[in-house]
């Protein structure tokens, strides 16, 4: 207190503890000192002894809520400690001090104690975190202790990352991520589950050492659960959102069982087989197997037979007992596969003197005249039996004989259907037996059917190419005609080009049905008005689209209509004084290029020409595709055609070349190209979610029979050349497109395609049998390589006055789209709303040459290329143009060019040749900042103003 007090009376003067008295500063240091607070000197005189010793520093401190903290410290020996706090001495009211001797050496120690409070460490505003340290005196000088940092503790509510809920497979790795709430100190974490602490030192296949992050190695079942994330230090705890961990098991399946028996025991049946999806059975939401559980397959089980007798045989001799005997064979036919053996007795004997035989000197109907008597009623009744069993026999094989002939007269089809529906996945087995003599399906009527033979077509209802049907039907199958004359019906397979009844006469024919195309009809010309089918090889067959036209220095564009397919001409791509004949065409016959491994042909082969002409600026080519772009799931590749015939790689859509440039939109790809040649487009499936966009479409028209109704569903590439392929074969059958077709999504999943007709009206209509609902295979689809492929639908009237249809087609994908055509028609061609096949076409002219072919006025275009070609302080602009162009690929193709701007419209111009979207391409830029005309804008008088300059000053 007397030292306080002493301190309180210096004033102003300055109070040195540790010697007891006031020391006026002087000057500059005086106004310093007033400024700073006071501040005691760091050494004093010197006086023997030795320097103190800090037996124990301030640590660092944390200040929880508004408690304050105790710093300490202790040195040896010691007169006098004081605590530093921020640069300035803390008042010596505010220090406790404790004095010790120790025993050992002898030395005062000196502990002393400052408490520092919450709004002290709030009030300071420094670069630092604020700070104490301990300055002690002996009579040698001072010594400094380390600082000690104090902070305010603290941890804020909110986690910067909750873990997130994972479903992984089994034996799959489990990473929960965590970011611990803010804190002072940093907070330690500790993962929970299911409100149990993990212990990772327990477990090898835990971690949780990295950055907070819960690792689990490998999953297990019983790794699944609810994970929580708890982080906490000196003030509180914090818990994170419950993070549910789910361990699947995908299903697998079992080995098949062995077949089974066949199901019937006499002809033909089936066997089958069946797995389970248990091995290991799906758990906690695991796929269910992919595939069939059950597998069946046709067998043939020979049916049992019977034994029946043979004749008896003539009477023997008469024995010396006066008896002869008589036997017969179980051989007519024998018992085979398990039947009975004939009934009755082997072999038979009786009296041969009528009686009158003496045995031991007795006529022998004395001796057994009992015997004898019995023997003859017996006999008696054997025959009465026997006849009954007869006249049953007979009338049974008359039976049989009057119903086979009653339905042979009144049958509707001349074959015999056994449904496989369910063997062979949606397809039907047809047996076609040859049940008569002048049956028009026999191939050579000269030869006498064999009764015992049937010939059997097995294969999917539905057909690739128009030209490859059969011409089954029903009258054919099953009418007799005295002159194999063949009157045509569509029946199971869809009539070629059909609309009225018609008549042909049929050619002897080698082979075994059914044949192939190479088969020969003679058609029948109408005379008196009847209607005719078409003779199959005088179907018109293009194995090519063409389109030829001259093109010079002004350059222009070559389209095939209807196709999606064009050619764009720069000016400038050929010389002046020069012009050339320019082709291009587009394979509709068997596609050249042949698709390896999982590879397929996602657009049409393309050629462009001559091969030998040179052009000193890329030229656009446009082909179309049926992908559904996605760099994820598709690989797509350009491939040329060499002069050998084989196909090369040019590029990969995704790879940067400087050779040339692929722009892929969704239905479309942009090819800049230096060379003509023959292009086309493939694709590669990287998933099983790559999609091939399929056109679906329905046709329909008259059989040539007046109450059957035709309709055929197409499943073609969506390439406008592709389905203008299967318009072109419908006009030639007379076909009629009932809907507007619709597009479907096929996956890469190895699912087939289903056809189905629904909703047909009841006593107006009816199906013919097995062809309401038909499968056709993926491959078939995936790999189709263009041909048109279609199913075929054959309906009746039950009366002439029924003249509207409405049903439903369903074209689903297993496991993937579906989409619906809704056909509502009338059958008669007057009354029939016509839907057109094209909405509009691609040009009025396939070849436009000079301005007119372009959308951007050739002043303009010059213009915005004088602009874009010049660098500027911020870079290429040119490469500006590409960004607002939504070309952001490959780059490097342009900066090759002598003029990168010029490149790029004419990409423009190819993408845009429908809409020349010319204020699209104003907005672009507009946003660049290097014009503010909108091109759209311009007037019609302008453009012939440009176009007209432009001629002048080229010499037109």
């Amino acid at each position: 207190m007397g030292t306080a007090a002493a301190g309180g009376g210096c004033g102003a003067r300055r109070w040195l503890p540790w010697l007891g008295l006031c020391f006026w500063a002087a000057g500059a240091a005086a106004a310093r000192g007033a400024d700073n607070g006071e501040v005691l000197p760091d050494s004093i005189p010197s006086a023997p002894g030795t320097l103190p010793h800090f037996i124990e520093e301030p640590e660092d401190a944390y200040i929880v809520k508004s408690n304050p903290i105790a710093l300490r410290c202790k040195a040896r020996p010691a007169m006098q400690i004081f605590f530093k706090c921020n640069g300035e001495w803390v008042h010596q009211n505010e220090h406790v001090s404790e004095e010790s001797l120790d025993e050992s050496s002898g030395l005062k120690v000196r502990e002393v104690f400052i408490n520092v409070t919450r709004q002290q460490v709030e009030d300071f505003h420094g670069p630092e975190d604020y700070w104490c340290q301990c300055v002690a005196w002996s009579h040698l000088g001072t010594s400094k202790s380390r600082k000690a940092s104090v902070r305010i503790a603290y941890l804020r509510k909110n986690f910067e990352q909750d873990p997130q809920g994972r479903e992984v497979p089994i034996e799959g790795m489990i990473v929960l991520h965590c970011r611990p709430p803010e804190g002072v100190p940093a907070a330690e974490v500790e993962w929970l589950k299911n409100e149990e602490p993990i212990d990772s030192a327990q477990d090898e296949n835990i971690d949780t050492r990295a950055d907070h992050n819960l690792i689990i190695r490998q999953a297990r079942l019983s790794d699944s659960g609810n994970y929580t994330c708890m982080a906490a230090n000196i003030v509180a705890k914090r818990r994170s959102l419950s993070a549910t961990v789910v361990v699947y098991v995908n299903g697998g399946w079992s080995s098949w069982t062995e077949w089974s028996a066949c199901n019937v025991r006499c002809g033909r049946g089936w066997q089958k087989r069946s797995r389970t999806c248990t091995n290991p059975a799906p758990l906690n939401g695991g796929a269910f197997c992919e595939g069939m559980s059950v597998q069946k397959i046709t067998c043939t089980a020979l049916c049992p037979v019977d034994g029946s007798w043979e004749v008896w045989s003539e009477w023997s001799v008469c024995s010396p007992e006066c008896e002869h005997l008589r036997i017969r064979e179980c051989t007519a036919p024998p018992p085979r596969n398990g039947g009975k053996f004939c009934e009755g007795l082997s072999q038979e004997s009786e009296n041969c003197t009528d009686g009158l035989c003496i045995l031991d000197k007795k006529p022998l109907h004395e001796i057994k005249p009992q015997r004898w008597s019995r023997r003859g009623i017996e006999n008696a009744s054997d025959i009465a039996l026997y006849s009954g069993l007869g006249a049953a026999i007979v009338a049974v094989a008359v039976l049989v004989i009057g119903v086979t002939l009653y339905r042979r007269s009144h049958s509707d089809y001349g074959v015999d259907v056994i449904d496989s529906s369910a063997l062979t996945g949606g397809f039907q087995t047809f047996n076609f037996k040859t049940v008569r003599q002048g049956n028009s399906l026999l191939l050579n009527p000269a030869m006498q059917p064999d009764l015992t033979v049937s010939r059997t077509y097995s294969g999917p209802i539905c057909l690739q190419d128009p030209l490859d049907k059969e011409l089954m039907t029903e009258s054919s199958l099953f009418n007799p005609l005295s002159d194999i004359k063949v009157k045509v019906q569509s029946s199971f397979m869809v009539s070629l080009g059909v609309s009225e009844r018609a008549e042909y006469h049929g050619k002897n024919h080698s082979g075994t049905f059914p044949h192939g195309n190479n088969r020969g009809f003679s058609t029948i010309h109408p005379r008196n008005k009847t209607p005719y089918i078409q003779n199959l090889s005088s179907l018109p067959t293009r194995t090519e689209l063409r389109t030829t036209g001259v093109f010079g220095h002004l350059g222009g564009r070559l389209v095939m209509p209807n196709t999606g397919v064009s050619l764009l001409i720069p000016h400038g791509a050929i010389p002046e004084e020069n012009s050339w004949e320019i082709y291009m065409s587009i394979n509709q016959g068997e596609p050249s290029l042949q698709s390896d491994g999982s590879e397929v042909l996602l657009s049409p082969e393309v050629t462009c020409g001559p091969p030998d002409m040179l052009v000193t600026t890329p030229f656009a080519l446009t082909i179309p595709h049926c992908a559904d772009v996605s760099s994820e799931h598709w690989n797509i590749h350009l491939k040329k055609r060499t002069q050998q015939g084989k196909w090369e790689e040019v590029m990969s859509v995704e790879d940067e070349s400087t050779s040339c440039y692929c722009l892929l939109d969704p239905f479309a790809c942009h090819v800049l190209l230096d060379s003509f040649g023959t292009y086309a487009l493939t694709g590669e499936p990287i998933t099983d979610c790559a999609v091939k966009q399929l056109k679906v479409a329905v046709f329909g028209c008259m059989s040539c029979n007046s109450l059957d109704y035709n309709l055929r569903v197409y499943c073609v590439d969506n390439t406008p050349c592709a389905f203008q392929e299967v318009v072109s074969d419908e006009r030639h059958q007379g076909g009629q497109l009932l809907e507007e077709p619709k597009l479907l999504h096929f996956k890469g999943n190895t699912f087939s395609l289903q056809i189905s007709v629904l909703d047909i009206p009841p006593f107006l209509w009816r199906i013919k049998p097995f062809t309401a609902c038909q499968e056709v295979p993926f491959s078939r689809v995936w790999s189709s390589n263009r041909q048109p492929l279609h199913c075929a639908f054959s309906l009746e009237r039950y009366t002439p006055t029924t003249t509207q249809l409405s049903c439903k087609i369903c074209i689903r994908q297993l496991k993937g789209h579906e989409q619906i055509l809704q056909v509502q028609t009338s059958i008669l061609e007057s009354e029939r709303e016509t839907i057109t096949f094209f909405a509009q076409e691609d040009s009025t002219f396939p070849a436009q040459t000079g301005p007119k072919a372009f959308k951007i006025p050739y002043s303009i275009r010059q213009r915005i290329c004088a602009t874009f070609d010049t660098p500027n302080a911020k870079g290429k602009d040119w490469q500006m143009l590409a960004q607002k162009n939504s070309i952001n690929r490959n780059l490097s193709y342009f900066a090759t060019q002598s003029s990168p701007s010029a490149v790029i419209l004419n990409l423009w111009e190819a993408r845009h040749q429908q809409d020349g979207d010319l204020d699209s391409l104003a907005c672009a830029l507009e946003e660049i900042g290097r014009t503010h005309t909108k091109l759209s804008n311009i007037t019609e008088s302008q453009l012939e103003e440009a176009d007209f300059n432009y001629s002048r000053q080229n010499g037109l």
